[in-house]
């Protein structure tokens, strides 16, 4: 399982649920008495399930680093996808965030979250092969792509699940209720926060880069531009970046397509456990 630093889950997942939390309509929350968020991460999920529901919450992960940010708002225990410390029909809903695209047997750790569930399961995953960016700085456009795309082919797991979720709880044994497509905009303009001041610097150091050196050079091996070509371009255009956000010009819109879908476990104490 790939991992993640806690600095970077906040980064990538800060406003998920900030402007609406319609996604999260089919997970049928306010029915739901025991919830297991599962690769919680820094638990920015497992607090909005809290707070829409009146359920027990808990979150799940196999980096303690993690837990220890998660564990400050909400009850998190250590625990790997594919053997969770839980017995059977624990909870009556058991959900993931971008946890899917990282794993390399997804349908295992399915079939897992099936055996904990007596009634729902649900993933939020997003496509990351669809994600979408504007930017006053034209550079930038055309490198995120070729970083996307350099991405998409060194990365092992399949980043880019999309609807493609449904097929995996099918073969897990979840009955598939409902699958919905969202968009998710992360919009960067003046006033700056401080998390696009820190963004924007990272790209100017290369430090964005970083996080994904390994993916990326495998993704560009063959290819005329290295990765320390690229890494020369993302540099320059971080600074230019930098340049706008002094000046107060800078604008940037990414679109990030993630697809919601629940499925009912299929067993007969499911059915009559959530009727």
């Amino acid at each position: 399982m790939r991992r993640f630093s806690a600095e970077y889950l906040e980064r990538t997942r800060e406003g998920m649920w900030a402007d609406s939390r319609e996604a999260l309509a089919d997970l049928d929350l306010s029915d739901r008495t025991r919830i297991l968020d599962v690769g919680c991460g820094t638990g920015e999920l497992t607090r909005v399930l809290a707070e829409e529901s009146t359920a027990e919450v808990v979150g799940c992960d196999a980096d303690r680093e993690l837990l220890a940010v998660a564990s400050a708002h909400v009850p998190a225990v250590a625990g790997d996808a594919f053997r969770l410390p839980f017995a059977t029909d624990s909870f009556d809903l058991v959900v993931c965030q971008a946890l899917l695209i990282n794993l390399p047997d997804p349908a295992a750790a399915l079939e897992e979250f099936a055996r904990v569930s007596s009634a729902l399961v649900a993933a939020v995953e997003p496509n990351n092969a669809a994600v979408d960016v504007d930017s006053t700085v034209s550079a930038e456009v055309d490198l995120e792509t070729r970083v996307r795309e350099a991405y998409l082919r060194g990365v092992e797991t399949d980043v880019a699940l999309g609807d493609r979720v449904e097929s995996l709880f099918e073969e897990s044994g979840i009955e598939v209720i409902s699958t919905h497509r969202y968009d998710h905009e992360k919009r960067t303009e003046p006033p700056y926060s401080e998390a696009a001041l820190t963004d924007a610097a990272r790209k100017a150091s290369g430090a964005g880069l970083a996080d994904h050196e390994m993916e990326l050079r495998r993704g560009m091996e063959g290819q005329e531009s290295t990765y320390d070509d690229l890494r020369r371009e993302w540099r320059e255009m971080g600074r230019t970046v930098v340049d706008e956000m002094q000046a107060g010009d800078y604008e940037r819109v990414e679109h990030v397509p993630f697809d919601v879908t629940v499925g009912r476990v299929e067993t007969s104490a499911a059915s009559s456990n959530d009727s």
